[in-house]
């Protein structure tokens, strides 16, 4: 039992790290970039938008790799040389002399931080059917942890110094990944891996033929791609929304978006297990999905930012919805394919992130045009409720009333 929790408390930090190398680079790298154009900050947001393009490109083509390599080698070799990869490219982003190896650096990042669907087979592995959605939901609250902690810390240790993020954050994973090889047990036995590591489905469109091979898990991939749609609405156009409809600043930005982080941690560790065990995940999964609808329909209507804020514990309460719809899912599956299956849904998850910015951001920009009257500007918002009213009708559609998946 105690290398077990030894083993589960590695793979949370795991996927903290890998969530802080998003957040920290949020304070910092803009700053950097901007120091190897010469100020130039249209060439800098170019740089920066292409470097965002690219990190979701990595994930999308390496997380069904990494997920059928766990699949045929076990999960434990992934993680600990995906954590190794981590350190390497923090400290090639910290040595980094100008715009081409900060690329080198993003394009490793997006590679390594595609072992979080290896990190939730590890999981799977080790947990009972049953308990997998509150297991799941302590991954969440790491994701939690990482959209609070990265940004601040990148912050607060960039002021003197823009590198140092990346040297700390460099140090921090070399450090997990030692421990790593002390504690982390292999958790795929050798009888249930895979025979043979099939090449033609370890890319998107062969990971993706999982999910039409098992045709009831179509669906409920359908309702998580809709909801990573919509929650890229929070970093595409959050910033841009509270400044121009409330005139907040960067500390009042910085410390709501801390409370969302904080509202999911508490979501994900506290209240998944007792949701899960009260109504079943198929409720939990239907009832997060509207509460999440709700809290973004009441962030696009807030017309000031204190009415904003009681929206949070609403749409926090989304966080239900996630770990339920995943426990579903991966009772669908076999052992073997548990690493296949959660590098399919990171395909799924970078193709939203790739398509999500231009739907939201358009649709602010065309909301508050000058020449536009009435302005609306939560539009943003408003569409990523209806995409999730849409998600909570399709779960409805394709889940049977004792939680099953059904084919549609």
């Amino acid at each position: 039992m105690s290398v077990r929790r030894a083993a589960l408390g590695f793979v949370f930090v795991t996927v903290l790290l890998d969530m802080l190398a998003l957040g920290l680079v949020v304070p910092v790298l803009p700053s950097l970039v901007t120091t190897f154009t010469g100020g130039d900050t249209a060439r800098a947001a170019e740089a920066i938008g292409l470097y965002a393009t690219v990190w979701a490109l990595m994930q999308l083509v390496f997380s069904p790799v990494l997920g059928l390599l766990s699949d045929r080698f076990g999960r434990r070799p992934v993680i600990l040389l995906s954590n190794f990869g981590l350190a390497l490219d923090y400290l090639v982003m910290a040595l980094a002399p100008g715009l081409g190896w900060l690329f080198v650096g993003r394009v490793l990042s997006g590679v390594t931080s595609a072992s979080v669907p290896t990190a939730i087979a590890y999981m799977s592995d080790v947990t009972d059917p049953k308990d997998r959605a509150r297991s799941f939901g302590f991954i969440g609250a790491a994701f939690g942890v990482g959209f609070v902690v990265g940004p601040a810390l990148g912050g607060w240790l960039g002021v003197s110094n823009p590198r140092l993020p990346f040297w700390v954050a460099g140090a921090m994973s070399l450090a997990n990944a030692l421990w790593g090889i002390f504690v982390l047990p292999e958790s795929l036995a050798k009888e249930k891996r895979r025979a043979r590591l099939d090449l033609a489905t370890a890319n998107p469109l062969g990971a993706l033929a999982l999910l039409r091979r098992h045709r009831e898990l179509f669906g409920l991939a359908a309702v998580n791609f809709i909801g990573w749609v919509a929650h890229e609405v929070y970093p595409v156009i959050f910033v841009l929304y509270a400044e121009y409809r409330y005139g907040w600043n960067e500390r009042a930005v910085g410390s709501v978006l801390a409370g969302v982080g904080v509202v999911g941690i508490v979501v994900s560790a506290g209240l998944v297990g007792p949701a899960v065990k009260a109504l079943g995940e198929r409720k939990t999964l239907l009832l997060g999905t509207l509460l999440g609808a709700a809290g973004f329909a009441m962030y696009g209507w807030a017309p000031t930012g204190a009415l904003f804020l009681l929206g949070l514990p609403v749409g926090g309460l989304w966080g239900l919805a996630g770990p339920a719809s995943q426990a579903l899912m991966s009772r669908r599956v076999s052992a073997s394919e548990q690493g296949e299956l959660q590098g399919a849904l990171g395909s799924v998850r970078s193709l939203a992130m790739l398509v999500a910015p231009s739907i939201f951001s358009l649709t602010f920009a065309r909301a508050i045009a000058r020449e536009r009257v009435p302005k609306i500007p939560g539009a943003p918002w408003f569409v990523a409720a209806v995409l999730l009213a849409a998600a909570a009708a399709l779960a409805a559609a394709v889940t049977a009333r004792d939680g099953e998946p059904r084919p549609l």
